[in-house]
């Protein structure tokens, strides 16, 4: 029996493939990760009784110039230090509330792994979280970071959404073996006490590193983002583990400075859902319509989502098809799609309106473009 089942089934080939992560992710279950993630657990690392911290500082020199491979572990350290800044939490879509980064880099490991045990050594594989952090409910946040800058062309071989969902897990499993020294420091750090539950597995992508996963093939994008939603399901219902999908954007290409000697972000960024609600359904290929049928089609209502609670309409918040909107001179309406670039369509009782969402340092209301 493996001793870091998570870890070793996030360096086989197909998870690790573009092509192929689809159909690996498909064979998984939650019953499955979970069962591998009772296994990691119990294999952990003990970081204490090595008689070392888990909260180590980010190498000074490293983090104080860019270079494209530190850039996840940038963009973490920028979180952090917005958050010491600013002391406002970043605010998680569907208003589930906010997480505060306390620290990035949050190191599991008790020392080098042994080379001759191979994946028998505790600390085979095992690595930091990118970020930790508190969120809703005082529940402790962990955060696997992948970032590819705005202008990027391309995702590193072998980051695939999968592999980086195997590998937070992993981590995971690994800080609640370690769960009284985590937390004893990390509230330490913060001022904050933690609830006794279990932990968010946040996988916060840049803007760019989802749009770049999607954009390889459109129907086999819809169903990855499928099997992903679905594992999140299950991988909560089997471990109380609540996983979250989650696009950073930020506002400057890469997105920080080092004015300071350390990175920090240029103007504010946001968490936002890493995909649009219901896309990860399969369309069937459209057949060809006449031009009636096409008319009919666009005039097709987007019901609401109830489940989705009734927001404030402001053009600088985020909205997707299904979200319920109040406007303050159009009333109550249901977001349709998108209508270009920061615009959505919003059907109110009978009338049909284009408004903008998604604007930055503008104004909280707003009039329909």
């Amino acid at each position: 029996m493996a001793t870091h089942p998570l870890i070793e089934r996030s360096q086989e080939r197909e998870v690790r493939q573009a092509k192929g992560f689809r159909e690996a992710a498909q064979a998984l279950t939650g019953e499955i990760l979970s069962g591998e993630f009772d296994q990691e657990t119990a294999n952990a690392p003990k970081r204490t009784d090595a008689g070392k911290k888990h909260l180590v500082s980010p190498n000074s020199r490293l983090a104080a110039e860019r270079k494209a491979s530190r850039d996840p572990e940038h963009a973490a350290i920028a979180l952090v230090h917005r958050q010491q800044n600013s002391e406002r939490g970043m605010l998680l879509p569907d208003d589930i509330g906010t997480f505060d980064p306390i620290h990035a880099g949050l190191v599991l490991k008790s020392g080098p792994a042994d080379k001759a045990q191979g994946a028998s050594d505790p600390n085979f594989g095992i690595d930091k979280v990118d970020i930790a952090g508190i969120g809703p409910e005082d529940r402790l946040c962990l955060g696997v970071m992948k970032f590819v800058a705005p202008g990027a062309n391309r995702v590193g071989t072998g980051d695939t959404p999968l592999r980086a969902l195997l590998e937070g897990l992993a981590h995971t499993a690994v800080t609640l073996a370690n769960r009284s020294a985590v937390i004893e420091e990390l509230a330490e750090r913060s001022g904050r006490e933690f609830a006794d539950a279990k932990p968010y597995l946040m996988l916060i992508g840049s803007q760019r590193y989802w749009e770049l996963c999607r954009k390889r093939e459109a129907q086999k994008g819809a169903a990855w983002i499928r099997e992903l939603e679905r594992l999140a399901l299950e991988i909560e219902e089997a471990t109380g583990i609540t996983v979250l999908y989650l696009a950073l954007r930020v506002n400057s290409d890469p997105g920080w400075n080092y004015d300071n000697g350390s990175p920090e972000f240029d103007g504010d960024v946001r968490l936002l859902p890493a995909w649009e609600h219901g896309a990860g359904r399969i369309k069937p290929k459209a057949k060809p319509r006449s031009r009636r049928s096409a008319t009919a089609a666009v005039d097709e209502i987007i019901e609401a989502d109830l489940d989705r609670p009734i927001r404030g309409y402001a053009i600088n918040d985020y909205y997707s098809a299904g979200d319920r909107i109040e406007h303050p001179t159009l009333g109550l309406g249901v977001v349709q799609g998108i209508a270009g670039t920061g615009k959505i369509r919003v059907h109110f009782d009978e009338k049909k309106s284009v408004l903008v969402h998604d604007r930055q340092g503008v104004g909280a209301q707003g009039a329909g473009a």
